[in-house]
């Protein structure tokens, strides 16, 4: 997104990011949405924003972030958690483990996202077989315009991978 001239801001829900960076402010998030005045960390790609506990759909954030291009929040994948800003667009990426629960919680986030009735991209990245179970079963229960929302780039890897090897191999001939 930066290489693109895009301005990111980076929103760090979970206080696993910037916690021992965070700027020493007296005031927390909730304070500075009350000021309207965040206290970012600049970073090389992006700001970021300590304020683990806040969600999306917090009324006093929307006005708050009209200047960046995009939001991005890191935080845990919960249904009971999801919260969506209101009237934009949505990309929501999900990191994928090769477990049960992992690819259920995913399949949970689809399926809150197809029945939200907002308009949104779902990534898939991770473990390249969960992830394909992942979208195989949204293919099988959700609807097609769903289906379409979802992008699989666990696979990114193998084609690199595969162009490596044969460009090795091209260059011992």
């Amino acid at each position: 997104m930066y290489r693109l001239g895009r301005v990111p801001l980076l929103i760090d829900t979970q206080g696993r990011l910037f916690a021992s960076s965070s700027p020493r402010s007296l005031f927390d998030w909730r304070h500075q949405l009350e000021r309207r005045q965040l206290h970012t960390l600049p970073q090389a790609y992006c700001e970021a924003w300590y304020a683990p506990g806040v969600r999306a759909d917090e009324p006093a954030l929307s006005g708050m972030v009209g200047g960046y291009d995009d939001v991005i929040f890191d935080s845990e994948w919960d249904c009971a958690d999801l919260a969506l800003l209101p009237d934009v667009a949505h990309t929501v990426v999900m990191e994928i483990r090769p477990t049960d629960e992992s690819m259920r919680k995913a399949y949970a986030v689809l399926k809150t996202l197809a029945r939200s009735g907002v308009a949104f991209q779902a990534g898939l990245l991770g473990d390249r077989l969960a992830c394909d179970h992942v979208q195989a079963a949204g293919r099988h229960f959700l609807e097609r315009e769903v289906v379409h929302a979802i992008f699989n780039v666990a696979n990114e890897n193998d084609a690199f991978a595969a162009l490596a090897v044969r460009m090795a191999d091209e260059e011992r001939a």
